[in-house]
């Protein structure tokens, strides 16, 4: 299959540990894959990861459901990022300024576009703690472990082997969301 020379190729984390997980990643597969100038690649299995927390903060956290998607998009970098968040909003998540590590329902992450180094204000490609998390890594490495980090010249495949632990996918698939969901 041919691709247009007007797309550009982008990686995208999901993320979610509160309600039902499985669910929040699939209605958030759907909705992206119904987005006007995004096409769906390719979609990981789902990895169970405990959540990240910072000293002091909620230990007790539930486990998250994590996986990656690859898209084929149109879109500009910030567009895609808007989109992003507005599938966050749809699906109930509301985010709060220094809520960096709260449990949430959903989390969209824009880890890669094309081979681009994006620095702004909001919108920061490749993703700042890409390289240093398995619970990104492992599920990206499933569906782009030849694409390269723009900024550190190495490919998934390389950064993952240098944080590999004994963590394996989550058994089962994710949960097919209801037609008005």
């Amino acid at each position: 299959m041919t691709t247009p020379a007007d797309t550009t190729r982008a990686a995208i984390a999901l993320g979610a540990n509160l309600g039902d997980r499985s669910y929040s990643i699939r209605a958030a597969l759907d909705r992206l894959g119904s987005t006007p100038g995004v096409r769906l690649v390719a979609v990981s299995s789902a990895h169970e990861t405990a959540a990240l927390t910072l000293a002091g903060g909620d230990a007790d956290q539930p486990a998250f459901l994590n996986a990656c998607a690859i898209v084929q998009t149109t879109l500009a970098p910030g567009a895609l990022l808007g989109e992003l968040l507005a599938i966050e909003r749809a699906l109930g998540r509301t985010r709060r300024s220094g809520e960096r590590w709260a449990p949430r329902v959903i989390d969209l992450d824009l880890l890669l576009y094309g081979g681009t180094v994006i620095d702004e204000p909001g919108l920061v490609v490749p993703h700042p703690r890409m390289h240093e998390r398995l619970f990104v890594l492992e599920p990206l490495a499933e569906v782009a472990p030849d694409a390269v980090h723009p900024a550190l010249g190495r490919t998934v495949r390389e950064l993952l082997g240098r944080l590999r632990t004994t963590k394996t996918p989550t058994p089962g698939g994710l949960r097919e969301p209801a037609p008005n969901e």
